[in-house]
């Protein structure tokens, strides 16, 4: 079998060869640099305004300051991981509070799965990091070398002094975004301001300029050298998307049912009589706009990030025909198949995917929500010693241990009180702590953790069986408030 099969792509192997010897066509094709066309109208507009609200929120957002008490820091949103927390305005996360980030990526995904159904890759573009970084690189790149001709003149002229001045200033551009990028990304994790002041100065440390280092090239290299090679090869979500997609998702189409079949700019208005042709006049200006390279007119394909700029570009050539717009826009595969049928286009958005996706991120979020109202102030794990898993006393009473790790979230330090219920005993004794009595009291500073060792006895007369189920209490003298952890009381065999 393997023989046959090894016979069967060698054959395919040649058959491949000899055609593109025959057509002499390289396996590998040379990337042809794409020089998108400034586009002008709504959607452009509506980019560069989300374009420049991300930004804003990336760039600004770790300079927000949020009060949050004395010893606390004062930044908005911090990932603090010297401090073990993740403070987002008046939330404050613990590592054992790691759910919420889970919670958080799932109604992410959820919300994706959502719009996807809806309005197509709408995420691809408009608010994705690679679309919106290319949008900016691009537009640094159109400010100094001109608008797409003048690029592609540019770019096939001869080395001089013009070009590289041009080249070099750009590139540079491009760098100082890279590190502003960087810059940016380890503000999440220190204090802004001051890691600002130290970067500048050399003073900060030499973890925060590796990374600086590491997102300046990631976005000078895939903003502005790969551009749309990311999206086509790197990202696995135009290989996902058609999963979330149905005949009612909404994404830009060109209407082949008004555009052909195509004919050229007519200035004759008799002309339009004698010659029976749709309304794209083949003016390719929803191509050269394109940020992928690609032609709408082609139908759906796997390049489009439905930026939307063709949109605009077809718009204006209607408008300059006095013909009316809409011969590219956003529309469904379903109305296109009804309007070729001469029926009426309808929009479904509500439809049973769509439905399902809204359901499950409304519950994920009331669960989320909820569980944050009713957070716990305080939080108690119990590990019971295992090497040895009991020991017998002199006076033939039996003695187990457990690690006992209280966290307490409050600002201040509290005292817990430690009580056990579901035997007699006849010691309970923690390290290192004082007693009101009997009953062990704990002390722990203010939002930190503290882990000590309780000891418990009972006599083995009062075992009932190897294993007895015990509940550990953790009371806060101030409020009253209490958590407990059920675990067990390990004996000897009955």
């Amino acid at each position: 079998m393997s023989t046959k099969l090894e016979q069967i792509v060698r054959e395919a192997t040649i058959e491949v060869e000899a055609v593109n010897k025959k057509e002499n066509r390289p396996l590998y094709q040379k990337r042809v640099p794409i020089f998108p066309k400034r586009a002008v109208g709504e959607f452009r507009r509506l980019k560069w305004l989300i374009m420049i609200t991300t930004l804003s929120i990336y760039y600004l957002v770790p300079f927000i300051r949020w009060d949050r008490g004395p010893g606390a820091p004062d930044q908005a949103v911090l990932i603090d991981f010297p401090g073990n927390r993740f403070y987002f305005f008046f939330i404050e996360l613990w590592p054992q509070e790691v759910y919420y980030i889970t919670g958080i990526l799932i109604v992410a995904a959820l919300a994706l799965f959502f719009f996807t159904s809806l309005f197509g890759r709408v995420w691809c573009g408009y608010t994705c990091p690679q679309t919106v970084w290319t949008d900016l690189f691009i537009a640094v790149e159109r400010w100094i070398e001109g608008d797409r001709n003048a690029r592609i003149k540019l770019h096939r002229a001869k080395w001089s002094f013009e070009k590289v001045w041009k080249y070099t200033l750009k590139h540079t551009l491009w760098i100082l975004i890279g590190i502003a990028t960087g810059g940016a990304w380890v503000f999440y994790f220190a204090d802004a301001p001051t890691l600002f002041v130290e970067l500048f100065t050399l003073q900060a440390d030499i973890t925060a300029y590796v990374f600086v280092a590491m997102f300046t090239g990631t976005t000078y290299l895939l903003g502005g050298l790969s551009r749309e090679q990311v999206c086509i090869y790197m990202c696995p979500w135009p290989r996902i998307q058609a999963a979330m997609m149905d005949e009612d998702s909404l994404q830009v189409t060109y209407r082949t049912d008004r555009g052909e079949p195509r004919g050229h700019a007519r200035k004759d208005p008799d002309d339009q009589g004698k010659n029976v042709v749709g309304d794209c006049i083949d003016c390719k200006q929803c191509v050269v706009v394109c940020p992928m390279g690609i032609d709408i007119r082609d139908g759906s394909q796997l390049e489009c990030i439905n930026c939307a700029l063709c949109i605009d570009a077809c718009n204006g050539i209607m408008d300059k025909m006095g013909t009316p717009r809409g011969l590219i826009g956003y529309d469904t595969d379903a109305n296109l198949a009804r309007r070729l049928e001469g029926k009426s286009q309808k929009f479904h958005l509500l439809r049973m995917r769509t439905i399902m996706y809204a359901f499950a991120i409304l519950a994920v979020c009331g669960f989320m929500a909820y569980i944050l109202a009713n957070r716990s102030p305080l939080d108690l794990n119990v590990l019971r010693d295992r090497n040895p898993i009991f020991v017998q006393l002199s006076d033939g009473s039996i003695r187990n241990g457990y690690t006992i790790k209280i966290l307490n979230k409050h600002r201040n330090e509290r005292q817990f009180e430690v009580t056990v219920t579901g035997l007699q005993f006849n010691e309970l004794k923690v390290n290192d702590v004082k007693s009101d009595g009997i009953v062990p009291i704990i002390e722990v500073k203010g939002d930190s953790l503290r882990s000590t060792h309780l000891f418990l006895s009972v006599d083995d007369a009062t075992l009932k069986s190897n294993s007895e189920p015990i509940t550990i209490v953790i009371t806060d003298r101030e409020s009253g408030y209490s958590v407990s952890n059920e675990t067990v009381f390990i004996g000897p065999d009955k």
